[in-house]
C-alpha cells in the first residue's frame, strides 16, 4: 500500500466537521416578527436608559460637587479607588447581598407553594385564589413600606408587638428599628410580602408547561410526590425558575424604597442604592455618587451573567424550527 493510499484512507476515516445548522425560513420569519414587535420599545428603552448610564460613567471620572458644578477636575478613576477603599461601601455591599439572598430564597419557596395552589385549585375557586395571591403585588412599594413601618414601629402605635405578646420571652416594648437584625427582618418581610406574587406568577407559567402525562406516568411507576416534584416537575420548570430568580435577584439587589422609608440606612442597614443616593444628594458628592451607581450597575450585569451561565437554559429549545 502506497503512502498516497494511506493518506486517502486516513482522510476518509477522519470524521467530518459538523456543518453549521442553517436556520429555517420559519425561524427567520419569527426573528423578523420579534424585532418588528419589540424593536420600537427596545429603541425607546435604550434611549431612556443609555443617557443616564453614560452620564453617570462620565461624572464618575470627575471630582464634582453639586454646590460647585463649574469647579470640576478630571481625576480619571480616583473616585473608584476612594469608594473601593471605603469600609462603608463594603458594609453596604454585605447588607445588599444579605437582603437579596434571603428575600429571593424565601420568595422562591413561598412563591412555588402559591403557584401550586393556583395551578391545582378547584376550577370554581381558581380565579379567587389567583386574585387573592396577586393582590400585594398590585400595591405600590412605598405604600407597603409605610404599612409595615407603622405596623412595627412602637413609636407610631405599631400593633405587631401586641399580636406577638403571647410568645414566651417576647418583649412587648421591642423597638424593631433600633437594631440591625430586627430592622433587616422587617425590611425582608416587607419585600417578601410585596414581591412573592411576582415569583408565583412566573412559576405558575412554568407549571403550565409541565406535561401532565409525565406526572401520571411517574405516579403509575410508583414514584412518590417528592420524586415526581424532583424528577419531573422541577426539571421541566428550569427556564421559568431561571427567569423568576434572575428578575427578582436583579430587583432585590437594587432595593431602595423600603430601607429609605423604614430606617433611612440607620443601624447599618444602608444598601448600595441608598449609599449612592446619600452620597449624591445628601453629601452633594456627584462624582463619588456616580461611581457607586456605576459599580452597582456593573454588579447587576455580573449577577445576570452568572445566572444565565449557571442555569444553562436554552429558552428557544421548545421552539420548532
Amino acid at each position: 500500500m502506497t503512502d498516497t493510499t494511506v493518506t486517502r484512507a486516513s482522510r476518509r476515516a477522519e470524521p467530518e466537521a459538523p456543518k453549521k445548522k442553517r436556520r429555517s425560513d420559519r425561524a427567520r420569519a419569527e426573528a423578523r416578527l420579534g424585532w418588528m414587535l419589540a424593536g420600537p420599545a427596545f429603541g425607546i428603552m435604550l434611549l431612556v436608559t443609555l443617557y443616564p448610564i453614560v452620564q453617570a460613567l462620565w461624572d464618575s471620572l470627575f471630582s464634582l460637587r453639586l454646590t460647585a458644578p463649574d469647579d470640576r477636575e478630571f481625576i480619571w478613576f480616583r473616585n473608584y479607588q476612594v469608594i473601593l477603599g471605603d469600609p462603608a461601601f463594603w458594609q453596604s455591599m454585605g447588607v445588599t447581598l444579605f437582603i437579596t439572598v434571603v428575600t429571593v430564597l424565601l420568595e422562591l419557596i413561598i412563591g412555588f407553594g402559591f403557584a401550586l395552589v393556583m395551578h391545582r385549585a378547584i376550577k370554581k375557586l381558581r380565579g379567587f385564589a389567583r386574585t387573592a395571591i396577586l393582590v400585594p403585588y398590585g400595591i405600590i412599594t412605598v405604600v407597603s413600606a409605610f404599612a409595615f413601618f407603622y405596623a412595627f414601629d412602637i413609636n407610631s402605635g405599631g400593633y405587631v408587638n401586641s399580636w406577638l405578646s403571647w410568645i414566651p420571652g417576647f418583649d412587648e416594648n421591642l423597638n424593631w428599628f433600633a437594631y440591625q437584625g430586627t430592622s433587616l427582618t422587617v425590611i425582608i418581610l416587607s419585600e417578601v410580602w410585596k414581591t412573592t406574587p411576582f415569583i408565583s406568577l412566573l412559576l405558575l407559567s412554568g407549571l403550565a408547561q409541565v406535561p401532565g402525562d409525565l406526572e401520571e406516568a411517574a405516579k403509575v411507576d410508583g414514584a412518590t410526590s417528592w420524586e415526581v416534584l424532583r424528577r419531573v416537575i422541577l426539571p421541566n420548570m428550569k427556564a421559568a425558575i431561571m427567569v423568576a430568580v434572575l428578575f427578582r435577584t436583579l430587583e432585590a439587589f437594587r432595593i431602595f424604597d423600603n430601607i429609605f422609608i423604614m430606617t433611612a440606612g440607620a443601624n447599618d442597614t444602608e444598601a448600595l442604592s441608598l449609599l449612592a443616593y446619600n452620597t449624591s444628594i445628601g453629601r452633594l458628592e456627584i462624582g463619588l455618587g456616580s461611581a457607586i451607581s456605576v459599580l452597582l450597575f456593573l454588579s447587576v450585569l455580573i449577577i445576570a451573567g452568572i445566572f444565565i451561565k449557571g442555569f444553562k437554559v436554552d429558552l428557544s429549545a421548545g421552539r420548532n424550527g
